[in-house]
């Protein structure tokens, strides 16, 4: 009986090894990968998290305890799952392959129990020096970023809590605005669609603003921005009201064109540049006081410098495809949050072609929160456009920051819009 059980228990030594190897192997891999993305901040933080999983891990084997693996399972399926998209990217798979041995480490004690051992004083030491950490800068920054007052400042933890905590006295207002386009991806019918519109507290028909198209991500719409998620209303009222930003006009469409390519939404990105210079544009900044002099190529072009688009995800990809390389001629500022899925080639084919080569492009502000599944490819795609484009300085007329402990959402959009307001429309 007795050597069974130390048979039974050398096994389960072995099975919880092997699932200590698996969980630093992969770890391992993971961090080179990231070290040859080249992003600091994501670098950094997958090292903080395979430092905890290693940690556990070791702990987990040395003591024969193989619940401790619990945690990486869990933590390795929740960042599996914020950090992969299975239509875009698998970068962050690993997760889910440390995820899956944590669970087998975790279920090979569940009818058995063994004696533990002295645990490693060591790993449980560096987990939780690093857990502790890591969790206190984020608290700590994110925690003085909310407290600034005064003016805005750029940040890259949060937006501060008296910009979007409550309702600005001098409040700006939102109205519809229907316009009448075609469905361009597909058979060119008639659509009649819908945008909102912010005009800022005293808007004011004898006075040019400059305006802003904020686009909406996938499975969203035109109310995104400004209605479903208030803050965003709010914070751009207190910006102005304090005199953080001039008082702007912005108007948020959608891509979405009735339920055309539903199989294929990367078309819309393409096909939005003739709505928004065909049908879009000519409406909105007819009725609405901006730069241009005339709602035409000519007087377009001659206010691009008053006029930026931005979007997220999927908008930001429509922001790419249908402002940046299809309309430079219209638009000088820019704005990426968490969406490229632009190739070099394609920037060289338009924004590099005799049409807008010679057009300046005066602020590219791209983003992502360093959990986000669009990250790897924006990395990517930026550094592409930067080495081939030398309208784009680093620091100077173009920036990418990335977000600590954020991901695709709210959170991680609503400090992009705070921090490119503070970038556009300043020459």
């Amino acid at each position: 009986m007795q050597d069974t059980r130390e048979t039974s228990a050398r096994k389960h030594d072995i099975l919880n090894g092997a699932v200590m190897a698996v969980i630093l192997t992969v770890g391992m891999v993971d961090i080179i990968r990231y070290i040859i993305l080249g992003a600091a901040v994501p670098l950094i933080t997958v090292c903080v998290v395979e430092i905890i999983f290693a940690a556990l891990s070791y702990t987990a084997w040395k003591t024969g305890l193989s619940p401790v693996f619990l945690p990486v399972a869990a933590a390795g399926a929740v960042l599996f799952f914020t950090t992969t998209h299975f239509e875009t990217t698998m970068f962050n798979s690993g997760f889910a392959v440390q995820a899956a041995a944590a669970s087998v480490g975790t279920a090979g004690q569940i009818r058995r129990k063994y004696a533990l051992r002295k645990p490693s004083a060591a790993a449980i030491l560096a987990g939780a020096m690093t857990a502790v950490l890591a969790l206190g800068a984020w608290y700590g920054n994110t925690a003085a970023a909310r407290g600034i007052e005064n003016t805005a400042r750029r940040s890259v933890w949060a937006v501060p809590e008296q910009y979007d905590s409550r309702e600005c006295e001098q409040a700006g207002t939102v109205e519809e605005l229907t316009y009448q386009t075609k469905a361009y991806a597909t058979d060119g019918r008639d659509v009649e669609k819908k945008a909102l519109v912010y005009l800022p507290f005293g808007y004011d028909e004898t006075q040019s603003y400059n305006i802003l198209y904020l686009m909406h991500g996938t499975g969203d719409d035109e109310e995104y921005w400004l209605k479903t998620h208030p803050q965003n209303k709010i914070m751009i009222d207190q910006m102005i009201a304090r005199g953080d930003i001039d008082p702007l006009i912005i108007v948020t469409p959608t891509f979405y064109v009735e339920d055309d390519c539903m199989d294929d939404l990367d078309q819309l990105t393409y096909s939005f540049r003739e709505e928004l210079r065909n049908d879009l544009m000519p409406l909105a900044e007819s009725r609405y006081s901006t730069y241009a002099k005339s709602c035409d190529d000519q007087g377009f072009t001659e206010s691009r410098d008053h006029r930026a688009f931005a979007g997220l995800s999927r908008g930001a990809v429509t922001m790419y495809h249908s402002a940046l390389c299809g309309s430079l001629d219209y638009f000088s500022w820019f704005g990426a949050f968490s969406g490229s899925r632009t190739t070099a080639d394609y920037f060289q084919e338009t924004i590099q072609s005799e049409e807008f080569s010679d057009y300046p492009i005066h602020y590219l502000y791209v983003s992502s929160g360093n959990f986000d599944f669009a990250l790897p490819g924006q990395i990517q795609d930026y550094k592409a456009l930067t080495e081939i484009e030398p309208r784009l300085i680093e620091g100077v007329n173009t920036s990418f920051d990335i977000y600590p402990m954020r991901y695709h959402s709210i959170g991680s959009w609503h400090l992009a819009l705070y921090n490119c307001l503070q970038k556009f429309f300043i020459r």
